[in-house]
Parts: C-alpha cells; structure tokens; sequence
C-alpha cells in the first residue's frame, strides 16, 4: 500500500526533527539529523541549513509494515506557505505538530485551514513534552476550542496490535450508530471498531493524537505504528493513467525536473503524457522516471498508482496540472500581498536576469514574475521580508547572480460597487469585432467569475469561448491604480464577428475595450489585504493593545479572558500591521502571543492617498483602452468611451 503522509507546524514546533526521527527508525537513513545542527537529512539546501528553517518542500521515503510511505516535510514559516500548500495537495494524511508548551500557533492555524480546504485527514502529535512548561491537556483544550473538532488520546488508549482500552471503544461506538448497538448487545470487538475508526479518520470526523519528544525520540515509534494502523488508502492501477504536478525544480544540469503524485494507473519510461487544456493540450513523451529520497534519486522504469515521483521530458507542466485522466487544475488559496522591485547591477544584462527568474517563476507559481517593459524591470510577488532575503541567496548560488530588492509594497486590488455593461468594438479595416458585456459586483475574494448570456445566432460558440478566453487570459488593470481587477462577475450579453474580416486577435481588442468602458461608468473601489489577527496578552496590556489596534484601522471582536490572560480576535489591515510583531514583543517582553492569517482583500482604509501616491494615469496605459474603434470610409477611426455605446452595431 502507497501513502503520503505531511509533516507540518509552525515554525520551531519541531516537525524536521520530528520527519528525521521517523526516517531514522525505519532505518531510511543511517543518523538523525537536527535543524541547530544543520544536518537535517530533509534540510538538504544549503540555504536551510545556513539559515536553521525549512524553505523548500522536501520528500523521504521509507517502508513500515505492508505499506510504502511518502514522507513531506514542509516549510513552517509564514513566508514560504505557498510552497507548503502546493504540498499539500500531494498528501493523503496530515501530521499536525503542535508543541506541548506554546500550544497552538499562528501558522498552525494557517495550516488546518488549508487542510480543510483540502479534505486532508489528519493527526496530532503533541510534542516537546520534555520541556519545562509543557502542557499536554492545555493543548489538547487548545486543538479542541479553536479548530473545534472531536479528537481522541491514541497515546495509551490504543495498543499496537489495534486493541482498545473501554474509553476509546465507547468514544468510537458513539460517533457510529451501528456499531453502538452492536456494542450494547454483544460488547466491543477489534476488527470491527478498528475498521470504523479508520473511516471517522478518513472522513475528517475525528482527530487522533499523541504525544511525545521528537528530540529525544520518546512517542515516535509508537506513533508511527498507530498512524500504519489507522491509515488506508485505495488507489487503483488498473485504471488509465492520473496524477497531478506538485513540484517543479531544476536539477545541476538545468534539467527540469517535474514531481508528480500518482492518483491512478501506471507510467512507465518513454510513455506519452497528456496534459494542458482544450484550447492548448500538450502531448510528451517520459524520458525518465526518478524516485526522490532527499535530494538522492534511483531511476525506476515504472510507477503505480499512491506513488510520488518525478520526471524528465515534461517542458510545459505547470505546478497543479492535471496529467492523463486528470483534467482539472488546482486552485491555490495562498496568494502573495506585497510586491517588490528588482534592482540589479548595472553591468546585469536584464533579460538575462529575467529568463533566471522564470526559472524560479516555474518553481515558485506565486512569485508572479513580471517584466514591467515601460519601467524596464522585473517585479515580484512575495510573502515577505525573509523570503527576499532567501531569494537573494538562492539567486547567487543557483546563478551567480548578485540581485537585491526594493522595500516591499502592498499588493492592491481594485473591483466596482455598481451593475454596469461594457461596449467594445474593434473595426479597423480589414478587421472586426464587438463585444457587451455586464460587469456586476461579485462577493469579496471571489476573483473573476464569468457567465454566459448570449446566443448562438448572434456569436458563434466558438467566438463566445474566445471572449472569455481573453477574460482570463491576464490579470485585467483597475482604473484607480492599475492595481488587477477582481470580485467581479462578467457576463457576456451579446456580441458580433464578420464572415470574412474577423481574426484571432479581434475579439481580443474587443473583449477588453467592453471591460474598460464598463469600467469608465462603474463606481470603482480599492481593496487592499487584510489580516485575521489573535493576539494574546496579559490583561494590563490589553489597553495598548486596542489602542494600537484603532490606530491600525484595525476592527476586533469582544475581548475575551482565558485566566490572567486577555484574548482579542478580529481583522486589520496588512499594510498597517505587518511589523506589529516585533513591537508586540517589545511591550510584552516576549510574553504576549501574535497569530496572523491572511484573511483576504477588503475596502483600502486609505484609498485616496494610495491613489496620489501611485499616480496611476487610465488614459496613458499601453496595455489599455477604453475607446472603441469602428471604420468609415475605408479608415479606422477612434471614438472614445463616452461616445462609443452609440454607435454600436448589436443595439
């Protein structure tokens, strides 16, 4: 049986040491390794080892009884959380680390959010239990009041061989109504209760967990035999090739490596994959197939289903693809709120520099590499500080290339608060296109969702698909700051092509004329991301804390007490609280507790000075007009947005 189980945490609950410990008793690997000794097996970069976290999401392997395992181990820092959901989506099982002493932490909550969002199941392992301070029950409380799930003691209550004490059986029987009567009329069974536990588990009904000391080794086998007994999985290889890509890198070579999770069939060497959608499918040939244990691999010429691999000959895949029988692409909930600037030496050629950061574009989805041709640089997306300063060193060594960025800004969007329609026409000659569109106010963070309302007779099917087609192709500008436009729902109303003048690029040009014009009469609003924030302090300083709060144009729910301690939830915005942190810890002598989730993108507190300061001017973008052109005469010519509804030719 295949299995992929992740290990993830906040940052220093322990979760490498944790995976080196496992490696370590299935004798994957000779030494345990330790992230302050930089000898981490699974910390194999030397960045990660320099800097004493995990950057990169990183794979091991090992064999537990009848099953083959697929170990993940992900980043716990905040900065490199995109990195730890594309991981994610390759696991079949979570293990959750929480530190027996500083309880549950902001990105643990981060972490069980995205799980959810992704159907993991999952277990807890309580660890650091050999610390003065620790506290097994608090967090027990911990897990049970802030993620309010059911969870069960799986440390003493279950042996190794399955068998229940009386406290678990009746937990399990009573979250099973058939297996309660069973239980009141012929009492409790092994293989019965064991079978249904392994559902509630798989179901995301319940939660096990444990507890013990990573760095002393203390629960870890025992865990690891009740997670290879409660753990299923039942993936098919006789079914047609499936899986999806969830990492990409390059190897010394410039080889592009691509790793995939098997979700169904066999691959074997030189066999053709499919992948891409309708409109652009790509078909390739594997040309290798490599099974990863840290940054070691052994070639293999075939895999089957559960499986994690990696291959050579897939120039194309992006990270989330589907391959073979799997169509759909994954959505990633993680998205960067601040953006920075390249600067590099004046003697760096820049397309040079910008073909290296494609490279790591291609790795790293969520850097959103830009090529700003009007400024002549290259922008970035990003988490925040310490992923720049990563960035830096990786440039270097991957490329010998010396690059430093600009002070990171926040990312903006913008979106409308009223219904309008679009009108675009495109007619210069020899050319032709028109386009209506309705532009509706969509909900918050829903991103851009497209409708159809127009009838075949009046577009062909084929032009209908090219209009939205050109919706998604790129983020569409804003008219306040140039900032992407969002929360939007565009439905096509009607449009038309001409039998011998339309081409490719027409519908285009009249796509997003229609969008802009409706721009032009909307009431446009500015967005900027927000945090869900839970700050933790003793109840004298709870007041500053409010205080600081109300300065951050920040918005909270009731505080509420837990003991000496004073507890505050509630919403600001990022660009006002990014460096609250450091400060928090200043006035709080590193008692007070800072939890930060992104929360995603509400109304801009400050949005007139943010639209000084940008200085964004709609008519002078050259990616933009909101004008249409139409033809008289035998000439195109320009009627601007305010004129054009007039003369359109489907009213």
């Amino acid at each position: 049986m295949n299995k992929t189980i992740g290990i993830l945490a906040h940052v220093d609950a322990g979760k490498t040491t944790f995976s080196e410990q496992l490696l370590y008793y299935t004798k994957s690997i000779k030494q345990r390794g330790r992230v302050d000794h930089k000898d981490a097996f699974l910390d194999s970069h030397q960045i990660e080892r320099q800097r004493g976290i995990t950057v990169f999401t990183d794979q091991g392997m090992f064999s537990y009884g009848d099953s083959r395992y697929y170990l993940i181990d992900t980043p716990g820092h905040a900065d490199f959380s995109p990195e730890m959901e594309r991981g994610i989506q390759a696991m079949d099982y979570a293990v959750i680390i929480i530190s027996a002493v500083e309880g549950i932490e902001g990105q643990t909550e981060m972490v069980w959010e995205l799980l959810r969002k992704h159907g993991v199941p999952c277990f807890f392992f309580i660890n650091k239990i050999d610390r003065i301070g620790a506290d097994v029950q608090q967090a027990v409380r911990d897990i049970r009041s802030t993620f309010g799930v059911d969870v069960c003691d799986i440390t003493d209550a279950l042996t190794e061989n399955g068998a229940m004490n009386e406290e678990l059986a009746e937990f399990v029987a009573e979250r099973d109504e058939a297996l309660l009567e069973r239980y009141m009329e012929a009492g409790y069974d092994r293989e019965s209760w064991l079978a249904v536990l392994r559902r509630l588990i798989q179901d995301n009904a319940v939660y096990p967990y444990a507890s013990g000391s990573a760095l002393q080794g203390i629960g870890i086998e025992s865990f690891l035999q009740k997670l290879d007994l409660l753990s299923i999985t039942d993936y098919s290889s006789e079914e047609p090739f499936s899986g999806r890509v969830y990492r990409i890198r390059h190897d010394e070579q410039g080889t592009r490596i691509t790793f995939v999770k098997a979700l169904g069939g066999t691959l074997k060497v030189r066999d053709t994959l499919q992948y891409g959608d309708a409109e652009n499918p790509v078909s390739e040939k594997i040309t290798q197939i490599r099974v990863y244990n840290g940054r070691e691999f052994r070639a293999v010429e075939r895999i089957e289903a559960g499986e994690l691999f990696a291959v050579t000959g897939l120039s194309m895949a992006a990270v989330g693809d589907g391959l073979g029988n799997l169509k759909e692409k994954s959505v990633y909930e993680l998205l960067p709120t601040l953006k920075s600037k390249v600067i590099l030496e004046p003697s760096v050629n820049k397309k040079e520099a910008l073909r290296y950061f494609k490279i790591l574009n291609a790795e790293d989805p969520s850097l959103n590499v830009l090529w700003e041709e009007s400024l002549q640089e290259i922008q970035i997306h990003v988490m925040g500080r310490i992923q720049l300063e990563v960035l830096e060193l990786l440039i270097k060594e991957r490329f010998n290339l010396t690059v430093s960025f600009d002070k990171p800004e926040i990312l903006y969007k913008e979106t409308i608060e009223t219904e309008t329609i679009g009108y675009g026409h495109f007619e210069p000659l020899k050319h032709y296109a028109e386009v209506h569109l309705r532009i509706q106010p969509g909900e918050r963070d829903s991103g851009i969702q497209f409708e159809n309302a127009c009838h075949a007779d009046d577009l062909s099917f084929g032009n209908q698909n090219l209009v939205r087609h050109h919706l998604f192709e790129r983020d569409h500008h804003g008219l306040l700051t140039g900032s992407p436009l969002t929360d939007v729902i565009v439905t096509l109303l009607t449009g038309r092509a001409h039998n011998k003048h339309t081409s490719g690029g027409d519908f285009r040009e009249a796509t997003y004329r229609a969008l802009r014009q409706g721009l032009e009469k909307a009431n446009n609003l500015l967005l900027e991301p927000y945090y869900q924030f839970k700050i933790k302090v003793e109840l004298d300083q709870l007041g500053r804390v409010i205080s600081d709060l109300q300065q951050a144009h920040g918005s909270y729910d009731a505080p509420r007490t837990e003991g000496d301690k004073a507890i505050l939830t509630g919403k600001v915005p990022v660009a006002t609280f990014m460096d609250y942190g450091s400060e928090l810890a200043s006035f709080t002598h590193g008692r007070g507790a800072l939890s930060l989730t992104f929360a995603g993108y509400d109304r801009c507190h400050n949005e007139h000075e943010v639209i000084e300061r940008i200085g964004y001017n709609k008519d002078a973008d050259p990616a933009y007009s909101s004008s249409s052109i139409f033809c008289a005469k035998g000439q195109g010519y320009t009627v601007p947005w305010d004129e054009a509804e007039g003369k359109m030719h489907c009213l």
